[in-house]
């Protein structure tokens, strides 16, 4: 049984192989196992949701040269230099940016998963699991990218009423794109902080997710040294006691030879 015992524990590597062998030990084991295993999903969550959070500032930094260059418009545009053709010319560049922001705005998904679209607003924060226990979670608000002719706000609603067929409307619409600047600097600051949080949060859960697997090794894995001279132990008496027998034998055989003679 000796034998047979460091032998299994040498094969398979672990002190803890069946309920019988420690029954405490495998208790302690199996709580350990869960948490590594939530650990496990909760590290993939967190990275998913840096993925998310980094696809969303993508977009935004996309839309804050579409405004950059709408501004560069707005201010050539304020020029008595621009004739109306010109005037012209450059609204039609405006409309064109103004519609590729509002396309940003609806098209941009991660997994099939609206992100700037409104869908996940301040009412109704996106939501990642980032933890093994209930309520471990980070929610974050990915705004509502669009352009409008109603007031900005801080989730990503652009006012812009541009129109560049006129001076005056031209330098009043540099106003705006400083407006819409802002708010995407905002925005991006806000998305930027967030991944930054995920970023402590992987590496937290990367740490608890090795302390715990070593301290189960701890609980559950065998001792090579120690089972190897336990092997070598219950070999050496094994065979003594092959030994004492075949002696043991020997004698019977000698004694059943005297009562013959």
């Amino acid at each position: 049984n000796m034998m047979t015992q460091a032998m299994e524990r040498l094969s398979t590597g672990k002190r803890v192989n069946s309920a019988k062998d420690d029954p405490g030990s495998l208790s302690v084991a199996i709580r350990m196992t869960a948490e590594v295993n939530g650990l496990e999903v909760a590290l993939k969550n967190a990275q998913d949701a840096q993925s998310v959070i980094d696809t969303g500032e993508a977009a935004l930094n996309e839309v804050h040269t579409l405004l950059l260059r709408m501004r560069e418009l707005a201010v050539q545009a304020s020029s008595d230099t621009a004739t109306s053709a010109d005037r012209a010319a450059l609204q039609t560049e405006a409309l064109a940016l103004e519609t590729q922001i509002d396309r940003i705005g609806s098209s941009t998904t991660w997994g099939g998963i609206q992100l700037l679209d409104g869908t996940y607003s301040e009412a109704a924060p996106i939501v990642f699991q980032i933890g093994t226990r209930s309520g471990n979670t980070m929610s974050f608000s990915l705004g509502h990218l669009v352009t409008t002719t109603a007031a900005g706000t801080a989730e990503g609603n652009l006012q812009i009423t541009q129109s560049l067929t006129a001076r005056a409307n031209a330098s009043a619409f540099i106003s705006e794109m400083d407006t819409a600047i802002s708010i995407v600097s905002t925005r991006r600051g806000d998305f930027g902080a967030a991944s930054n949080r995920l970023d402590s949060s992987i590496a937290n859960i990367t740490n608890m997710k090795a302390n715990i697997e070593a301290a189960k090794g701890q609980v559950v894995d065998a001792d090579y040294a120690t089972e190897t001279a336990k092997l070598a132990r219950a070999q050496i008496l094994l065979q003594a006691a092959m030994a004492m027998l075949s002696q043991a034998n020997a004698s019977k055989q000698q004694m059943l030879k005297l009562i013959n003679g």
